[in-house]
């Protein structure tokens, strides 16, 4: 069975995003250093038009073969005339609103979002799934999720979108790993506790 990663950046208090989800303020800690991280344990979780800026457009995806969205985060590529963001993946966004896909790399899901996760887990092969977020996506999904691998950035924001938009409920992680950078920025990895 593959497994559901939320691989996501988030302030020190948990928050993905200011109340109106823009998180542009993290981007000023993706130096150097963080961008060979990237290159090198998860290349595939930066966009294609990133890697083909950046020069590793021919490295091999690691981590996962597929990607999971939001119609929120999705928009942000939208926005900047980027129809498959991630070219280099399968694109899954769920989202209720688009009648069509503006792309044919880009699988809409309109219901049965657990369902959908699901199968795509289910398949016998392949790479994990990168679950891109946002906020209420991760929160529908939180009982999928078999690992967090959180980015965060040395900043407060008080408020904002979560990194889970879900009803209270304690679900725990273990621990895997830490990994500090020396902008402040940390990583940490977690399994779901079985």
């Amino acid at each position: 069975m593959r497994k559901l990663t939320y691989f996501v950046a988030c302030s020190i208090d948990g928050f993905i995003g200011d109340p109106n989800g823009d998180a542009s303020s993290m981007m000023r800690y993706v130096n150097e250093e963080f961008l060979e991280f990237l290159k090198t344990e998860y290349p595939e979780t930066v966009s294609a038009e990133g890697r083909a800026v950046l020069n590793f457009h021919d490295v091999e995806n690691r981590e996962f073969d597929t990607v999971v969205q939001g119609r929120g985060s999705y928009q942000v590529g939208l926005d900047a005339g980027l129809t498959s963001p991630y070219g280099h993946l399968r694109e899954y966004v769920a989202s209720r609103g688009l009648d069509e896909s503006p792309d044919p790399n880009v699988h809409l899901i309109r219901d049965d979002l657990v369902g959908a996760v699901r199968a795509l887990k289910a398949e016998e092969s392949g790479l994990g799934i990168w679950l891109c977020g946002g906020s209420q996506l991760a929160g529908e999904l939180l009982d999928e999720v078999d690992e967090l691998v959180i980015k965060t950035y040395p900043e407060v924001y008080g408020s904002g979108m979560p990194m889970f938009g879900a009803d209270f409920a304690v679900t725990e992680f273990t621990l895997d790993s830490v990994r500090a950078f020396g902008n402040g920025v940390l990583v940490r990895k977690y399994t779901r506790k079985r």
